[in-house]
C-alpha cells in the first residue's frame, strides 16, 4: 500500500525542500494551501521541478501529488489525515494554530494503524511542540507522534512565477528521532538526532542570525543585496563579529570545537552570498518583529551570552540595525516603526516588542539601544508611509 504523506503549505519551500524530500521517500503528497492560485495550480500540472544551484547543482521532479483546499474543503483533508502516514507544515510558526484544528480532527476520525507522525518544518525553535499543544488542547487522543526538527535551507525570492522553485543545493533537515521509540519513519535526508537543542540553536544563532545581520545592516546603508553586503569589507566585519559572539556561546553550551564552529560559520557566510542565489536585504529582513522577538535569532543569543557575563556589542549594533528597519510594504515594519514613534518608554518597548524580563541582564543595554531608536524616530518626526489610523 503507497504511503501518504499530507503537507501544509504549498508555498516555495514547501514544494521545494519537504515535499520534494517526502517525494523521494516514496510518499504521495497531499499538499494542502489556503490559496486558490497554489492549489489550482498544482492541480492542473502534474509535476513540478526543483533546480538545486551551487556546488553539486541539479535538477528534481515532482510528481505524483495532489493538492486540497484547506480552506473551502476541510472535510477532504481531514479525510487524508484519517489516512495519512504522515503530516507536515511549512506554513510558518504564526498559521500553526489554524491548521490545529484540522490536524486533531484528522486524528479524531483515524480507526487504526500506526499512530500519525507530525512534523512542523517551520523557522522556529521546537514549533511541533506549539502544534502539539494546539491539537491537544482540541484532541487529547494518544495516536499520533509529535516530533520537532530542524531545517536548513535557504530558498530565495522566487523570479518568474510557477510551480517551480530555484534553491540551493546545500540543506540540513535533523529530526529529533526519541518520541518515535526506534519506529521513526524512512525519510531522505533526513539526521536523526536524540538532542535536537544543539543543532537547532547552532542554525538559528548562526544562519539565521547572520543572515538577519547582513540584511539589516546592508539596508541600513542602502545595499541591495546579501551578497554585496558581505562583500563590503566593513559590513563582513560587522557580520563576522555577530558570529563570534554566537560562537561564544555555542561552543561553550554545546561543545562544539572552536575550529569546528568556526568551519560551520565559512560555510555559512559562502552559503548567504551564493552568486546563484541573489537574495535582497529587503527579503530577508522582513518581520523585523518575529525576528526581535525573545528566543530569536538576536535577542535570543544576547540573553544567554549575558546570563554568562559576556559582552554583545555586534549584537546590541545588530539589533539596533534591525530597529530601524522601514520598509513600507512589510506590515511587521510599519508596526514597529508606529511603536517607535508612540508615546511608551523605552523601557515598556523593549517589555513589548523583545519581551526581555526587567531584571535580565540584557534589559538595561537593550534599553539602551531603543533609547537611541526613538530618538531618531521622534527626530524624523514621521512614520512609513504605510501606516493607517485605527
Amino acid at each position: 500500500m503507497a504511503k501518504t504523506a499530507v503537507h501544509f503549505g504549498a508555498g516555495n519551500i514547501g514544494r521545494g525542500f519537504v515535499a520534494q524530500f517526502l517525494h523521494a521517500s516514496g510518499y504521495e503528497v497531499v499538499f494542502a494551501d489556503v490559496s486558490d492560485e497554489l492549489v489550482t495550480a498544482l492541480q492542473s500540472q502534474p509535476s513540478y521541478q526543483v533546480h538545486e544551484v551551487g556546488e553539486g547543482a541539479q535538477v528534481r521532479t515532482v510528481d505524483g501529488y495532489r493538492a486540497i483546499n484547506s480552506r473551502s474543503h476541510e472535510a477532504d483533508v481531514i479525510a487524508e489525515i484519517a489516512s495519512a502516514d504522515i503530516v507536515t507544515t511549512a506554513v510558518g510558526a504564526r498559521v500553526l494554530p489554524f491548521v490545529a484544528p484540522l490536524i486533531a480532527a484528522g486524528i479524531t476520525a483515524r480507526t487504526g494503524g500506526a499512530p500519525l507522525a507530525v512534523i512542523a518544518c517551520e523557522n522556529a525553535i521546537n514549533a511541533t511542540d506549539t502544534l502539539a499543544g494546539d491539537v491537544h488542547r482540541l484532541n487529547p487522543a494518544q495516536n499520533a507522534v509529535f516530533a520537532n526538527c530542524a531545517i536548513d535551507r535557504i530558498v530565495p525570492e522566487q523570479r518568474g512565477g510557477g510551480l517551480d522553485v530555484t534553491l540551493e543545493s546545500f540543506f540540513e533537515w535533523v529530526i529529533d528521532r526519541t518520541p518515535f521509540h526506534g519506529s521513526e519513519p524512512d525519510l531522505f535526508g533526513v539526521t536523526w538526532v536524540d538532542d535536537l537543542t544543539p543543532f537547532i540553536e547552532r542554525k538559528l544563532f548562526t544562519v539565521n542570525t547572520g543572515h538577519a545581520a547582513a540584511a539589516y545592516h546592508g539596508h541600513l546603508q542602502g545595499i541591495a543585496t546579501i551578497r554585496e553586503v558581505l562583500g563590503t569589507p566593513a559590513l563582513q566585519a560587522e557580520v563576522r563579529a555577530v558570529l563570534a559572539e554566537t560562537k561564544t556561546l555555542l561552543v561553550a553550551k554545546h561543545g562544539f570545537t572552536d575550529d569546528e564552529q568556526q568551519a560551520y560559520i565559512e560555510k555559512t557566510l559562502a552559503r548567504i552570498s551564493n552568486e546563484h542565489l541573489p537574495d535582497t536585504c529587503e527579503r530577508v529582513g522582513r518581520n523585523p518583529l518575529r525576528k526581535l522577538s525573545r528566543h530569536e535569532r538576536f535577542i535570543g543569543p544576547a540573553a544567554q551570552l549575558a546570563e554568562r557575563g559576556e559582552q554583545t556589542p555586534a549584537l546590541l549594533r545588530a539589533i539596533d540595525a534591525a530597529l530601524q528597519f522601514d520598509v513600507p510594504d512589510d506590515a511587521e515594519s510599519v508596526e514597529l516603526r508606529a511603536l517607535l514613534a508612540s508615546d511608551r518608554s523605552p523601557a515598556e518597548l523593549v517589555v513589548e516588542i523583545t519581551g526581555l524580563e526587567q531584571e535580565h541582564p540584557l534589559f538595561a543595554p537593550v534599553v539602551g539601544v531603543m533609547q537611541d531608536s526613538v530618538t531618531r524616530t521622534v527626530s524624523k518626526g514621521t512614520v512609513s508611509k504605510g501606516m493607517t489610523d485605527g
